[in-house]
Formats: C-alpha cells, structure tokens, sequence
C-alpha cells in the first residue's frame, strides 16, 4: 500500500494534530474544524487520513478535500471564500453544509457534495486555513517538505498530467500564502521531508 513516495504519516505528527484538536474549542458552531494546509505534495492528504483515523475514537469525523472544491488550475486564490460561504458559515450556524464539486476531467462544476454531521472536519489542502475560512478553524496546521521532494510526490500522486501545471500551481501557492503568512500563522508547522 505505501511505497517510497506515499508512506504512511509518522505517528509523531497525527499525535500532535489529535491532541492539540482534542483540546481545542470549537469555532465552528458545535464543529471543531481542523484545518491542515501547505504546499502541494508535502503530505496533506496522507495526515489527514492519520488524523481521521486516530480522531474517529474521539467523535464522528468527515474529511473535506480541497481539491473537490477548487474550481481548476487557476481558482486557489477563490477556494478559502468559496470553502468559508459553501461549507464553514452553515456549519458555523448548525445548519447542513454541502459544497459545489469540481470535475477536473470536464474542468467544471459536476455537483455537490454534502458534508455528513460531525464533531470534527477535518479540511486539507493547500488554502484550507487561508482567510476567510481561518476565523472558523479551531486548529491551524501547515504541512511542507522539501520543493524537490514535494514535487517528486505530486507527480507520482497525480501523474505526468500533472507536470506542466506544477509551476503554475506553486506561483498561486507562493502568492496566496505569502500575502496571507499562512505558515507564520499556523498553531502547527509539520515538515515531513524526512519520511
């Protein structure tokens, strides 16, 4: 199942994430919302699902990708707004949430996709603790690694379709965190070059 790009998170980093979200106060209505962000390929998606796992004993837990959510190759910067009006704002006021999908095979909006009633979301992908949707995220946790290894990572996930959109992925990343400082402003920064 793992292999040399895509191995399983350390224990380490899921244990600081749970129990830094088992402690946290929901900002979120009733929903502690654990936001974990960071350059494309530095591992996400893989503590997200540690995180997932491990939080499942403490509460119903959902997972919302972001990558569902951006609306294509050039839609980083809008993702946050979209993610705090579609998913964050309803929760926030108990009521049910459920997002637009996006098709990156048609590149357009295929559907929506609800969120299921939880006491934890956890939300990852790059943008996913970016103002707006910050004030609502009861843990902030950037992820990042390596640029060499992060890319080696993306293109093994994504494949070769991946390779000419990588720059103009990264130049958005750049943009979209720098003005925001989103590492500067995490509760948590994970680097997981060495795994």
């Amino acid at each position: 199942m793992w292999d040399d790009v895509t191995r399983p998170p350390r224990q380490a980093d899921v244990d600081a994430v749970v129990v830094r979200a088992l402690a946290a106060q929901p900002r979120c209505g009733e929903v502690v919302v654990v936001a974990i962000d960071g350059r494309s390929g530095a591992g996400k998606t893989t503590l997200a699902g540690g995180v997932e796992l491990a939080l499942g004993a403490a509460g119903t837990v959902a997972v919302l990708h972001m990558d569902q959510l951006y609306p294509g190759w050039d839609g980083l910067a809008e993702s946050p707004a979209l993610l705090t009006r579609q998913v964050l704002e309803p929760l926030s006021r108990g009521e049910p949430a459920a997002y637009r999908e996006w098709s990156w095979a048609r590149e357009q909006w295929a559907g929506t996709r609800e969120v299921p009633p939880c006491r934890y979301l956890v939300v990852e992908g790059c943008g996913a603790s970016v103002d707006p949707a910050r004030a609502y995220a009861a843990l902030t946790v950037f992820v990042d690694a390596d640029l060499l290894l992060r890319q080696r990572r993306g293109i093994a996930r994504d494949g070769e379709t991946y390779r000419p959109h990588w720059q103009r992925w990264a130049d958005q990343e750049d943009a979209l965190f720098d003005a925001d400082r989103t590492r500067r402003r995490a509760d948590l920064v994970i680097d997981t070059s060495s795994l």
